[in-house]
């Protein structure tokens, strides 16, 4: 038997909560990168609280992987958030969301403000922040209120593991004059985030965090305490007069003169004197030095770990590391002092280069005669090798896909042997690397990932698409964002596909070119509702041959399965279209009898059952002008969450293959496009069996004719008989935390 837990431990145990990490005004939690995210401000409003000023919050944005998450989880700290007078409100689409935040900026301009400001926090995904470039630049050049303050927080997915496009925002948050700051932990979400409002507040300035997916969707353990972060403001940096904040009236000119002339450097100061640039290895003999931010901190931390380079070897050999925290812009003082005295400088950072170039403008001007040399994405022999441009030198860092441990050991290597060669360190780094490969070729990867081989998602179990993004024969359908942009790498004549919002407008600009007479184009309901309806406008305008299915699953599904962020339902859906002047409109449905007595369609709409979706489909593209296809069926795996909460209808009926009649013709995987219909290999050959415990009852691989398929109705899955449990290990008393 176990031990009893000592009463002291139990005591503790006992005051533990999941909330905590909401709940406690100061302590030791544990919580994610998102979570960090939610509770940030309710950490800024403690803050200020102990400076006396009466603020708010303001949270709204757009969720995206890796941020997709971050309105699920205010939502559930809604009543933490509240208490601390934070207000979240998820926004209908990025940009929308951004002015909102400019509004919050402006409150305090009128006499009737309830608060001495209000900070505000904006989140999306990279294209999202690509999507805000014109508010972002007309809020930014406009300022921050006093005691306000805004930062944007960019989720950015390097190796595009859940996004149409890699991406990296630092270049468009530079384009809009916005400071990024780079935490590598979930500890700096929360430290970096209290000195971002800081900072804005002081500048006038927007301040955006990035973060990427391994970072963000990460948890550890950090400290709450609003007394944590020093916050410290420049005394040698001249404000103008009038301050940088937000003004009315105000001018153009204006603006752009507090922008050039005082903002950017009074956001360099603050940087300098909060340190949020540092070294944080040195050596008094320094002659390499390796300068990294984010990300790519903790990856360069692990591949000198890799090579078995610890602070004390760093300062015996001559290697300097320093950390920076705000990426853009780059502060001078800072690293000038790094390159002191170094013979050369490793710039370790992902995609294109954001901190070397700015190093090098740092340096080129300064102290000719000791300027070190800096490598990065390109070492430095100058030489041809085919794909190089002439003079660059070869790929030491690539900017595609994402940097790892192993990447970034090697390249440190190669600046170690230059340097220190018939060094004892140097050997143990030649051996170091040469474990790494022989690791890497055991278990057949390599640290530089191939392009063209996807890892290739499908649609759940009875999803919708699996049915609604089939053509008849002799059409082609467009792609667009959300779940069914998979239909893309399918055999279903669906191919390209557009950002978020501009769903069959690339038919536009193909009709007047080509013998074709008409396309399908998809378009999700949540994709609607950001912004998909003007693309259906345009398409109206244009007069193109067009018919939309607008694939209604219910919910959000792609980033999470959250509801709509306003109301939305097929016949509002109707309505809308028919206001837009497209038509005819039709209604597809798995359950054509569902809908109550009194709907308000659109006049002239029509409802079919989903068995005559060709039928329809061909039907439609024989109308002039834009016309659509509603396909509604709620998404598989919602079906399977509600129904677990009993909140949705879960019929006592399942379908299964006699294997001893299949004859594994695989008509049903056809009929049905579903994953739960699953090989199965008998003595016999391959058949087929559905996967009980995958299966969310859409039943479309009963369509055809195949006598192998039983339906049983009532019947219950037998449970698989538990094995006996072996006795618990006998365990000590855990030590107090």
């Amino acid at each position: 038997m176990n031990a009893p837990l000592p009463a002291g431990q139990r005591l503790l145990l006992d005051d533990v909560s999941l909330d905590d990490k909401y709940a406690l005004e100061r302590g030791r939690v544990f919580m994610t990168g998102i979570q960090a995210l939610v509770r940030l401000p309710m950490l800024q409003r403690q803050y200020d609280e102990r400076a006396g000023l009466n603020t708010a919050g303001f949270i709204t944005g757009y969720r995206g992987s890796p941020l997709g998450a971050v309105d699920q989880t205010a939502e559930k700290a809604r009543k933490y958030l509240e208490a601390k007078q934070v207000r979240f409100h998820p926004g209908m689409n990025e940009d929308l969301a951004a002015t909102s935040v400019w509004g919050t900026q402006q409150v305090n301009l009128f006499k009737d403000a309830q608060y001495d400001g209000v900070f505000s926090l904006w989140y999306g995904k990279g294209p999202g922040v690509d999507r805000c470039g014109d508010v972002f630049k007309h809020a930014n050049m406009a300022g921050t209120s006093r005691h306000g303050g805004v930062l944007v927080i960019a989720g950015d997915d390097h190796a595009a593991k859940s996004s149409t496009a890699a991406h990296q925002s630092e270049h468009i948050l530079k384009a809009c004059g916005i400071p990024v700051l780079y935490p590598s932990s979930v500890q700096e979400y929360l430290d970096y985030g209290l000195h971002g409002w800081a900072m804005s507040r002081y500048t006038g300035l927007w301040v955006a965090m990035k973060c990427v997916t391994d970072l963000v969707e990460s948890g550890m353990s950090v400290m709450i305490d609003p007394d944590r972060v020093k916050i410290q403001l420049p005394e040698d940096f001249a404000l103008p007069p009038d301050g940088l904040n937000i003004r009315q009236p105000d001018t153009v000119l204006g603006q752009e003169a507090r922008m050039i002339n005082y903002k950017w450097y009074a956001a360099l100061a603050y940087a300098r004197v909060n340190k949020l640039n540092r070294i944080i290895w040195d050596s008094p003999r320094a002659r390499i030095g390796i300068i990294t931010a984010g990300k790519s901190y903790l990856d360069t931390r692990q591949a000198l770990e890799d090579l078995g380079i610890d602070e004390q070897v760093a300062a015996d050999i001559g290697i300097r590391l320093y950390k920076v925290g705000m990426t853009w812009p780059l502060e001078a003082e800072g690293v000038r002092e790094f390159a002191q005295g170094l013979d050369e400088i490793l710039v370790v950072e992902e995609k294109r280069q954001i901190l070397e170039y700015q190093l090098k403008e740092e340096l080129y001007n300064w102290r000719d005669d000791v300027r070190p040399r800096v490598v990065g994405k390109f070492d430095d022999t100058g030489e041809w090798s085919g794909s190089q441009r002439e003079g660059h030198g070869n790929w030491l860092l690539p900017a595609t896909y994402e940097l790892n441990p192993a990447q970034i050991a090697r390249a440190i290597a190669t600046r170690i042997s230059r340097y220190f060669a018939g060094h004892p360190v140097e050997q143990r780094v030649r051996t170091r690397v040469a474990y790494l490969e022989a690791k890497e070729a055991a278990l057949n990867i390599s640290s530089k990932p191939d392009p063209d081989k996807d890892r290739i998602p499908h649609f759940c179990s009875g999803c919708p698409h699996n049915t609604s993004t089939k053509l008849p024969d002799g059409s082609r359908g467009l792609a667009g964002i959300g779940c069914h942009y998979m239909v893309t790498w399918m055999d279903r004549e669906t191919n390209l596909f557009t950002h978020m919002g501009g769903e069959g407008v690339t038919w536009v600009g193909q009709a007047p070119f080509t013998s074709e007479k008409h396309v399908f184009a998809n378009l999700g309901d949540g994709t609607y509702f950001h912004s998909g309806l003007l693309a259906v406008r345009a398409s109206v305008a244009a007069k193109v041959n067009i018919t939309y299915k607008i694939l209604y699953n219910d919910a959000v599904a792609m980033t999470g399965g959250q509801e709509f962020d306003g109301p939305l339902d097929p016949a509002m859906i109707s309505r809308q279209l028919a206001a837009e002047n497209v038509g005819p409109i039709i209604v597809v449905t798995d359950e054509p009898d569902k809908y109550p007595a009194g709907t308000r369609w659109a006049e002239g709409v029509t409802i079919r059952h989903r068995s005559e979706l060709d039928a329809v489909q061909r039907e439609l593209r024989e109308k002039p002008g834009v016309s659509a296809m509603i396909y509604d069926q709620t998404c598989a795996s919602e079906k399977r969450r509600r129904r677990k909460r009993n909140a949705y209808p879960d019929p006592a009926k399942r379908a299964v293959i006699n294997e001893a009649v299949c004859e594994g013709c695989g008509d049903c995987s056809v009929q049905s496009n579903c994953l739960s219909v699953e090989p199965l290999e008998t003595e016999f050959g391959r058949k087929r069996q559905i996967n009980q415990s995958s299966c969310n009852k859409d039943y479309s691989c009963v369509n055809g004719f195949c006598p192998s398929f039983v339906t049983v109705e009532g019947g219950q899955l037998k449970k698989p008989a538990r094995a006996k449990a072996a006795a618990a290990p006998s365990l000590p008393a855990l030590p107090q935390p």
